[in-house]
């Protein structure tokens, strides 16, 4: 008999039949039945397979020899008889592997892990620990580290799985790279390639599921993912049933945060990624991530020349969106969102108006030089860097050097990218004492140290 930890795609022939010959009984039973009884049929077709591999397995080695558990197959239910809204609050608090063993329970065979080869290895371990069979998928779409193919590799043996890998159509990556080229990403920006290599191989492979489980956590994006619920009808992709409604996405470490994840993983002594001792915390494809350097958020490594509200590849569009309006509604005047909280809030940063950054400009010999961050409140790359330019800002407090903050999004952003040099939040500019054009901080490094000497150099 497989392994508990098996994926189910790796099970042995003889179990495929017997699933094949019971599921082939259950359809003859559905073709005589009347057809208000054929979803019921169809929810409970997957029961004689959980009967022929004994339900779950015990987890502990010392209980190997116990006998197995009571089938769950009962808990299996069409997606329609639950309501999920009611499901996510009931799961808030709970653990995610609660959360995970709630999942495998109620579907079976037809929910499977998606896994990126970055810390959501979490995901696989957690699957383990519930003892029952589960299935993990990964979308390979060429571009890889060569570090993440050997992290599949050592996952695979590690918990005796085969992973289930998707890739994109030959002839759409074959008519992008003759068309645009190998690096057309750099230039128009990361959407077609990742709807490309990773958007529609995700959608093939969630058209053979009912439901799938991601490791989107709340603190990875704060103005995106901060609202995600455990578990929530999927408001992008569709499930083998077809039409909206028919896939439901689980997110069982969504309450999690990242330094628990860690701590987790090594406590559990779970093979991760090598990148990470790189400085990597978020990873994609090779070309598009980098690592995170101090006072960056961990999603900043990933296509970094874009605006911060670009971070993401299309796999998880339905939550950014819903979360984005959520969290960030437009104020009356249209500059940004009147919702998010401002930043940088410290006596020691000077608040500029629009009038007030025109006057800079327009000196030329100013007093003193000036450093400017241009900067969104909802842009998690801001938050991220709000802690070490207040403290730059205490440290320069009677320096000589005046250090202020400018709002630069909504009806403010198309100034300030033609006379402020703005491509992405946050953008530092210092204003030396005189030289007319403001000098913009080249480096991604926003600890104190690094902008500091930045600011010494100049001044």
């Amino acid at each position: 008999m497989a392994s508990a930890t098996a994926s189910i795609s790796s099970r042995p022939a003889a179990l495929r039949d017997v699933k094949a010959a019971r599921i082939g009984a259950v359809r003859q039973q559905v073709a005589v039945a009347p057809a208000a009884a054929a979803r019921g049929q169809r929810a409970r077709a997957v029961r004689p397979l959980r009967a022929a591999e004994q339900g779950r397995q015990p987890v502990s080695a010392s209980a190997a020899s116990a006998a197995p558990v009571a089938p769950v197959a009962d808990e299996v239910a069409a997606p329609a008889a639950v309501d999920y809204e009611a499901l996510a609050r009931e799961l808030e608090g709970a653990s995610p592997l609660e959360v995970m063993d709630r999942a495998l329970a109620m579907f079976g065979s037809e929910i499977a892990i998606a896994f990126s080869g970055a810390e959501d290895v979490a995901l696989i371990e957690y699957a383990k620990l519930t003892g029952r069979p589960f299935r993990v998928f990964s979308l390979d779409t060429g571009r890889l580290n060569p570090e993440t193919y050997q992290f599949f590799d050592k996952v695979e043996k590690h918990y005796g799985i085969r992973i289930e890998y998707m890739f994109p159509d030959a002839g759409e990556v074959q008519e992008l790279v003759r068309t645009k080229g190998l690096f057309s990403f750099y230039e128009d920006g990361h959407q077609e390639c990742c709807r490309v290599r990773k958007v529609r191989p995700l959608r093939r492979a969630l058209r053979g599921l009912r439901a799938w489980i991601t490791g989107q956590r709340k603190d990875q994006s704060p103005g995106t993912r901060a609202s995600i619920p455990v578990v929530q009808v999927d408001p992008s992709f569709e499930g083998q049933d077809g039409g909206a409604g028919s896939l439901i996405k689980w997110n069982p470490v969504a309450n999690v945060d990242g330094k628990d994840i860690w701590t987790f993983l090594r406590t559990m002594d779970v093979p991760v990624n090598s990148l990470h001792a790189q400085g990597y915390v978020s990873i994609g494809c090779e070309p598009c991530t980098r690592p995170v350097l101090p006072g960056q958020h961990e999603r900043e490594g990933r296509w970094w020349w874009e605006d911060a509200k670009a971070k993401e590849c299309g796999l998880h569009k339905g939550n950014i969106e819903k979360d984005a309006q959520a969290a960030a509604p437009k104020s009356a005047n249209g500059n940004g969102a009147a919702g998010a909280p401002d930043i940088f809030e410290s006596p020691a940063v000077v608040s500029l108006t629009r009038a007030g950054i025109e006057n800079l400009l327009r000196l030329e010999n100013r007093a003193e030089p000036w450093l400017v961050v241009l900067y969104a409140p909802w842009c998690p790359f801001c938050q991220a860097m709000e802690a070490s330019y207040v403290e730059l800002a205490e440290k320069l407090a009677g320096a000589g050097v005046k250090v202020a903050k400018f709002r630069a999004d909504g009806e403010q952003k198309p100034f300030a990218q033609a006379e402020l040099q703005l491509q992405s939040f946050p953008t530092v500019l210092l204003f030396p004492s005189r030289t007319a054009r403001p000098i913009k901080y080249p480096s991604e490094k926003r600890d104190v140290d690094s902008l500091l000497a930045f600011v010494n150099s100049l001044r």
